[in-house]
């Protein structure tokens, strides 16, 4: 895609800290750097987002994740990862290209605040929208 950041990357036409790349997948370091070592894992082929993608393109994607997020939590000597994927505007998506944030973890006041508002279940709705979505 022409105007697409993740691509002219791709392409070699914006300069990048590679750490990984094959014929599939791109990866390198975010200008933000939310946290040290803050990586971007991106299909080369343009997608969208996540939603998007086809079995295939997800599993040759996926299938680099682990090995990648190992190498810069060794480099980084991180206590932890969060492996982030938004997908859309509202769930904070800035580049519309496929892509999954690697954000080393070195203590709870890094720079990364991630939570989630937690109420009491409600096992009868929570059943209905499982119906919901299996038979979909």
């Amino acid at each position: 895609m022409a105007d697409c950041i993740f691509c002219k990357i791709i392409a070699g036409e914006i300069p990048a800290s590679k750490v990984y790349e094959d014929d599939q997948v791109l990866a390198f370091l975010d200008i933000s750097q939310v946290t040290p070592g803050h990586t971007l894992v991106v299909p080369k082929q343009h997608f969208r987002n996540l939603l998007e993608m086809d079995a295939d393109s997800t599993s040759q994607l996926f299938s680099r994740v682990p090995d990648i997020a190992r190498k810069v939590m060794k480099v980084t000597k991180a206590k932890g990862m969060n492996i982030l994927n938004n997908n859309e505007e509202i769930a904070g998506q800035t580049v519309f290209h496929t892509h999954v944030h690697l954000a080393p973890r070195y203590e709870e006041t890094d720079g990364l605040q991630i939570s989630f508002e937690t109420h009491e279940p409600d096992f009868t709705a929570l059943a209905e929208l499982a119906e919901k979505i299996a038979q979909a």
